[in-house]
């Protein structure tokens, strides 16, 4: 098999009759992080939805492990996991049942030790037994970032994770990220809050202006 490998090509996307943006290049592998950056309604979110194959491009190729994703959807979809800004649990569930119910319907076992263990590292551990409508929607992030973990997926695509967190809550964040990377991992992600990522390999993707930066090594504090 391939090592993992996210590259796109030539990218373009248009909303109705509007192009949100056309060129866009870029190729990353293990150990390394993407920031797609831009203002608002320059296409972040499209761009990120085109990258887990939830919508189609107007022209250009998505490729994992150097292969279009569309020829290879069962493995990509196992490898990869999306956060969005619609955080993907059910109000009617309690946290452990979302993480148990998502795993299952990936096809994966995750006994209940497991998921509340994972909870409880996100900072829940007075939540697991409480439906998901009764938390705050710092909360109810906590509870799907969590489904990262328990996925165990090498590609983490995010959108603006950070929104709806405290600053312990951002500083979390910053430390998973930190660790999958670091042991491998590739993450692409938006974000309009600073980042403080250590000794972190980052490229940036300006939407709109298809201009990408090399990569670069992102100091505490950047």
């Amino acid at each position: 098999m391939s090592p993992p490998r996210l590259s796109v090509t030539g990218l373009a996307c248009s909303r109705g009759d509007r192009l949100l943006f056309s060129g866009v290049n870029f190729d990353i592998g293990a150990g390394e992080l993407l920031l797609v950056q831009g203002g608002n309604g320059r296409g972040k979110t499209s761009l990120l939805r085109l990258l887990t194959g939830l919508a189609t491009p107007l022209a250009g190729q998505v490729r994992w492990r150097g292969e279009p994703i569309e020829r290879v959807r069962e493995r990509y979809h196992a490898e990869m996991a999306y956060v969005g800004h619609l955080n993907g649990i059910k109000d009617e569930l309690t946290p452990l049942e979302n993480l148990r119910m998502a795993a299952g319907l990936a096809g994966r076992r995750l006994d209940e030790a497991q998921a509340e263990q994972t909870l409880e590292r996100l900072g829940l551990a007075h939540c697991l037994d409480l439906p998901a409508r009764v938390l705050s929607f710092g909360q109810r992030r906590r509870v799907a970032l969590a489904g990262l973990l328990t996925a165990g997926a090498l590609l983490w695509i995010l959108d603006e994770p950070l929104t709806g967190l405290d600053v312990h809550g951002v500083a979390l964040v910053e430390s998973l990220l930190q660790e999958h990377v670091r042991a491998g991992g590739l993450a692409v992600m938006t974000t309009h809050q600073p980042l403080q990522l250590a000794n972190v390999p980052i490229q940036r993707l300006r939407v709109g202006d298809a201009d990408l930066t090399p990569a670069e090594t992102m100091s505490a504090g950047q």
